[in-house]
């Protein structure tokens, strides 16, 4: 089966800043989820942006279902729940009055899913937006996305406003969501901890470049840090290595095979490497 979501060498130019995002390609298949890593301003919203034509890419071709999406076409639009960081709806509307405007929006528009989710996550729907706290705000967004009956969701820090019960519930919504094979996930997140958990795939970025990606099963089972004494660094093979950083007496060593690595050399530490601990030292270190 094709890819839900498929992203060509998309870049976008800002004349009047110093960032820009830098062909970037990647693609989410079906019943997936791909994390979308990388820091405050790395260009995750603006790549978000590019793929829901907010923003106007400088060039490269994003396809939502296997085409092209043009400002007119409400059909593929249909097919897309979308969470934003921040405020997504007017604070003076209440949740029952977000429900009378969606339901004009949205042809699969599910109120009575909607109000499911209200009672779910114990959200009142005639208390008025700007009264609940940040959490309430970002589940009252998500029950909107999941109420239309998507087949794609885009979520940007979707779970930054949770408390750690909140961001599990939530995580397993996801999870369920995905478990319908036509189903997939777009999650654009600082809270790496919530990556490692649900996604399938992760897409680190960083200064509007992107660094890799790499499968969850890959990051589990084989890649790895290596800690590494000086004279041990040394007898690296360059080759073996895709990044490095040098704290104290110590070189930490990101490599992409554990076990071939292990058996290369003799003596040195190889440990489990975290989606953190990848993002630093494809950020901070260097690179041979």
């Amino acid at each position: 089966m094709e890819n839900i979501l498929e992203l060509q060498q998309v870049s976008k130019t800002f004349p009047k800043s110093d960032f820009n995002l830098e062909n970037v390609t990647f693609s989410l298949p079906y019943g997936a989820i791909l994390g979308f890593v990388g820091e405050n301003g790395a260009g995750k919203t603006t790549t978000i942006g590019c793929i829901m034509n907010t923003i106007t890419k400088s060039s490269g071709t994003v396809k939502l279902f296997g085409k092209e999406m043009t400002d007119a076409d409400t059909e593929v639009r249909e097919k897309i729940g979308i969470v934003y960081d921040g405020s997504n709806f007017p604070g003076f509307w209440t949740a029952k009055q977000l429900a009378e405007v969606m339901a004009g929006l949205y042809t699969r528009w599910d109120n009575s899913l909607f109000q499911k989710y209200l009672e779910d996550f114990h959200l009142p729907s005639k208390q008025k937006i700007k009264h609940y706290s940040k959490g309430m705000a970002m589940k009252l967004a998500i029950a909107a996305a999941l109420a239309h009956h998507p087949q794609l969701l885009i979520l940007d820090e979707a779970t930054s406003g949770l408390d750690p019960i909140g961001r599990d519930e939530m995580l397993d919504v996801f999870l369920g969501f995905v478990q319908e094979e036509t189903h997939s996930i777009l999650l654009s997140s600082n809270i790496t901890s919530d990556i490692e958990k649900v996604a399938d795939y992760i897409t680190f970025i960083h200064n509007g470049k992107l660094l890799m990606t790499v499968s969850k099963n890959d990051l589990v089972y084989n890649y790895a840090v290596l800690r590494c004494k000086e004279s041990q660094f040394l007898a690296l093979d360059p080759g073996d290595i895709l990044a490095y950083r040098t704290r104290d007496f110590q070189t930490d060593v990101l490599v992409a095979n554990k076990k071939d690595t292990q058996r290369k050399y003799k003596g040195i530490v190889a440990d489990h490497a975290s989606v953190d601990e990848i993002m630093l030292l494809l950020v901070k270190g260097k690179r041979i």
